[in-house]
Order: C-alpha cells, then structure tokens, then sequence
C-alpha cells in the first residue's frame, strides 16, 4: 500500500485531494490506489441531487451539507459540472459554491468534470466516491450537471436518487416524463415560495400517479404515490405482515425553499426514510450489486476499446481502412471482423 493511500486512510484531507486529483487526471498508478481503497469502503450514504437547470441544486446541497454537519456528520460533495469542449475540464468549476461551509475541514466539496458525457458521472466520478468512502465520510453528496434525461447514470453511484424541479414550468416537469422520473427516489419542489409551486406538485402526483402499477420501474421499482415523505408502501391492512422484500417505495414530494433554508429538514427526513426503506428490505445489498456489475461493464469496455484503439495504430490506423470502404474494396462488418478476429481466437483457446 503507497504512503498517499496510508495518510488517507489516516484522515489527511491533503491525501484526499491528491488521490481525486490523480483519479480525475487518470494519472499513473490511479487504479492501484482504487484497488487499494475498495476494501475500506461500504459505510457511507450516497445521495445523488439532479434535476433542471436552474433548480437550485448547489443551494440546497448547500444547505443539505451545513445540516448535517450541524449533527456532526462529516460530509464529501461532488458537483459535476459541464466540461468544456476545448480543455475537458470543469468550466464552472471556480464559481463559489458551498459559501456557508468554507473552511470546515470535514466538509470536502470537489468540482468535477463531466468529460464528455453531458448528464451523466464519468468514471472517474464513481472512483472519486470510492476515496470519499474510503476516507472515511458518513454523507456523500453527488449533484449533477442536470442536462436532463440522461441524468440516469446518477442511479449507478448514489443509495438514494432526489430529483428537484422547480416550479411555474409545466414543460420541466413533462420534460421529466422523457426518463428522469423514473429514477427519482425524493422529489423535491424547490423555490416553493413562487408562483406556481402548488401545480408543480400536483403535476408531479399526477405523474407519479401515472406510474403506479407499473412493476421495476424507477430507481427501485415504485408503485403508489406517496402521501407525505417516508411513508411506506400502501396497502391493506392484511398485507401489512408480508415479507419486507414485497415492499415498495413511494417517491415523496417534498417542497423547499433552500435558499431561507425551508424544507431541509423535512428533504433529509425523506432522505433518512429512504435509507431506511433500503436496510430495512435488503435492497441496499441489491442495489450494490448493481452497481458493481455497471462498473466492471463500463471498464471493460473502456479498456476494450484502448486495445482495439492500439491495434487500429499498428495496422496503421483507421483511415486506411476507411479508404478500402470508400472505395467499396472492403466493408464495415468486414473490417470489425478482421480486426477482431485474433482476439476471438484467443478467447477461444
């Protein structure tokens, strides 16, 4: 084990930055660290915040942050913010964020990257989490770039998925429809003090409404609306004895104005009920599982596709072969096939 992945397993917050630095950077030697670290992790609680642009994520995060510090829990965020087409970095990533927690060394705010993947968390995202739990943080915060549908990925990292929608905009919450209420495990009205506020919630239980019935759909398969935050699964009274893995989850509505700070506690209620719901059914187990297999698929692929990148540059890249097509001497599928056909035969022996 190296002397950085000792000081952070000791609680050094330098350490900590430096191994997400090199997580982000990819640089070399990053993956050691993570397999180092993956055996200290499995106690944090991981929340994901996404939603519309505009929402008011990074002041609830905030607010969401300060609480649980106040209760003496020790916090880690991540915000992922859009990458910049040019360099690939962050290009809101020096915009001052966590105002009411700056200074607080148990309180660890990182900007991250998208790296090309408009709504969804990159690798490195799911790594950066790995050293946060490692570490040793009892909340793990993951708020998104909130591009929309594809805000989906979040479900592969976070316990518990809170959806925000601000309110006054009948076409956010359609657009809501396209794929992210499917996996909001809280629903969150933000600004609830505007205009318009009240039909938003109502269009939400409508939508979640709609929904129900409908088995394994959303983050843990919901059925019925919920009819305050945290409640259980409704049903009638004889059913009330069955095994808790028949139970559902009903995504609350929760209304917040987090920038006065109103609503958190009832958000982190929902929150705590969620988690709750997760241990009390066994679903915490299957949703790790779930989360492991996305992961090994996803670097599998990453790497697949750095040797099938490696072997295009010794037959002296792609260009050659897209010349054979052009000139119809050869075609796609034909090329796949050759280029794939030595490692198909090693596979097989």
């Amino acid at each position: 084990m190296s002397d950085l992945v000792e000081d952070l397993l000791a609680g050094k917050h330098s350490a900590l930055a430096r191994v997400i630095t090199q997580i982000e950077n990819r640089s070399p030697g990053y993956r050691e660290i993570i397999s180092d670290l993956h055996q200290h992790t499995g106690t944090a609680d991981v929340i994901g915040v996404t939603g519309s642009p505009g929402a008011g994520k990074s002041t609830l995060v905030d607010k969401v942050a300060a609480t649980y510090r106040e209760q003496g829990l020790t916090v880690g965020v991540i915000a992922i913010d859009p990458s910049s087409p040019f360099s690939g970095g962050a290009v809101l990533g020096d915009r001052i964020r966590m105002a009411s927690n700056a200074g607080d060394m148990d309180m660890f705010f990182r900007s991250m990257s998208a790296r090309g993947s408009l709504g969804g968390l990159s690798t490195a995202t799911t790594d950066a989490v790995t050293a946060l739990d490692a570490f040793g943080k009892d909340k793990i915060i993951v708020e998104t770039v909130g591009a929309g549908q594809n805000e989906v990925d979040i479900v592969r990292t976070a316990d518990t998925v809170a959806v925000l929608v601000p309110p006054g905009s009948g076409d956010d919450v359609q657009m809501l429809k396209a794929g992210i209420l499917e996996i909001g495990d809280v629903f969150v009205v933000n600004k609830a003090d505007l205009d318009g506020a009240d039909r938003t919630v109502q269009q939400l239980r409508e939508m979640l409404q709609g929904r129900s019935g409908r088995p394994e759909t959303g983050h843990h398969g919901a059925t019925e609306l919920a009819d305050d935050h945290g409640s259980e699964a409704a049903g009638d009274s004889d059913t009330e004895d069955d095994d808790d893995a028949a139970e559902t989850w009903n995504p609350p509505i929760v209304e917040t104005v987090a920038n006065r700070g109103e609503g958190v506690e009832d958000f982190l209620d929902a929150l705590a009920d969620h988690g709750d719901y997760l241990d009390r059914t066994g679903r915490r187990e299957g949703q790790a599982r779930e989360r492991f297999a996305a992961e090994i698929r996803t670097l599998l692929r990453e790497d697949a596709n750095e040797l099938l990148a490696g072997e295009l540059d010794r037959r002296g890249g792609i260009d050659s072969y897209v010349d054979a097509v052009i000139e119809r001497h050869t075609d796609p599928y034909t090329v796949v096939d050759e280029i794939l056909t030595p490692l198909r035969d090693c596979l097989d022996e």
